[in-house]
């Protein structure tokens, strides 16, 4: 505890005279208001995803791409479905079309919705630039609880199979949510955990697609849409 007060003391020019209380009262560390600043940036433009199957629904998360309602989610979000629900931030709760899909390889998906305002949207990063051990954000939606954000590193990045591997938790609803660098840049869609109990906890081995793959997944759809 001493050690860790004196390097606070350092980075922040503290007096170390002052009182422990005082040194972490009401006092943001920079890592923290980057993860504050990202998450507030960013939330406004994800969304949760209910897809009405045969024999219940299939829930995860989706990336506002475009101010008049295009979203980004994974395919196996919506595969099967009779019909798509797309929740909003705030609340507002909109029925979604199925634009394209890819199969379970690349597992993304386009939807559509008609707002009545512009949307805010992310922001596409370069997943052409990153490297094992940066920091990374997930935010989505694990079991139903909205709006989640977790935080870990760049585990792996595997450029055979075209997937990065991180340890932020990446548990069941968070499907199709991004994963962020430091700069609330999306690097990736958040696709699927690995573990020995048939991927029904987060044990922090995830998987993401890399967001270069999206980007041109959503040229080749508008184009094809022409």
């Amino acid at each position: 505890m001493i050690i860790r007060i004196l390097i606070i003391a350092l980075l922040f020019g503290l007096n170390l005279n002052m009182p422990i209380e005082k040194v972490y009262a009401g006092q943001l560390i920079p890592d923290e208001e980057i993860n504050i600043t990202v998450y507030e940036r960013i939330n406004p433009a994800i969304v949760s995803i209910d897809a009405e199957l045969d024999d219940g629904v299939s829930a995860g998360t989706g990336c506002i791409v475009s101010s008049d309602g295009l979203i980004l989610t994974g395919s196996h979000v919506i595969e099967g479905c009779n019909s798509v629900e797309v929740t909003m931030f705030n609340g507002q709760v909109y029925k979604a079309e199925i634009i394209s899909k890819m199969g379970k390889n690349k597992d993304l998906a386009l939807l559509k919705i008609s707002p009545k305002h512009p949307l805010q949207t992310i922001k596409f990063g370069d997943s052409g630039k990153i490297k094992v051990g940066q920091k990374v954000l997930a935010i989505g939606n694990p079991f139903g609880f909205s709006g989640t954000l977790t935080q870990g590193i760049i585990s792996r990045i595997d450029k055979t199979k075209g997937r990065i591997q991180t340890d932020a938790a990446i548990n069941p609803g968070c499907s199709g949510g991004p994963l962020l660098n430091s700069s609330g840049e999306v690097i990736g869609i958040n696709q699927s955990i690995y573990n020995p109990d048939n991927n029904i906890s987060n044990i922090g081995i995830g998987f993401a697609i890399p967001i270069n793959d999206a980007k041109q997944f959503i040229q080749l759809a508008k184009v094809s849409k022409k």
